[in-house]
């Protein structure tokens, strides 16, 4: 079975100058994990909600605390209160940058006329739940695992009839 019979045509896109904001906006509105990214017409790479998420660094509770003293039960809160004040901040930087700044890059396509076998193959040795789908070197879709494991089950089906 080809990756055009169970892609999902024409998806949804970012530019590579649109902000990290946008781009998590997408993500969430269109309730999808990733875009892929264009420079115009050219697609340039992806942006996946793990790309977003790895730019937070967010510290756990402060490792100097043991067991809390009297004066520490009040003190934590208060720490925990500038952290939380750190990581608002950081975040609005982070919503700021381009997508260009954490897209993942080289893209890794495949193409309309791959198998959905030679897909799911390359996104179990890259690690990626979905890929670009070209045709002629032009974005023409996305595949995701769930595409390919619908694909294989309507793939039997046909083969049961």
């Amino acid at each position: 079975m080809k990756v055009e019979t169970v892609m999902t045509p024409n998806p949804v896109t970012i530019q590579a100058e649109d902000t990290i904001r946008d781009a998590s906006r997408i993500i969430r509105e269109k309730k999808i994990g990733g875009l892929p990214v264009m420079d115009k017409e050219n697609l340039i790479g992806m942006i996946t909600e793990s790309d977003i998420l790895s730019l937070l660094s967010v510290s756990g509770p402060s490792e100097d605390l043991w067991l809390p003293s009297p004066l520490e039960v009040i003190e934590i809160p208060i720490r925990e209160f500038f952290n939380w004040e750190k990581t608002k901040e950081a975040l609005s930087d982070i919503g700021l940058q381009p997508v260009r700044s954490v897209m993942s890059y080289p893209v890794i396509t495949v193409d309309t006329e791959d198998t959905i076998e030679e897909a799911a193959r390359t996104m179990l040795h890259e690690g990626i739940a979905r890929l670009p789908v070209l045709r002629k070197g032009v974005l023409a879709g996305i595949v995701t695992r769930a595409d390919i494991i619908e694909g294989i089950g309507r793939k039997k089906e046909d083969e049961d009839e």
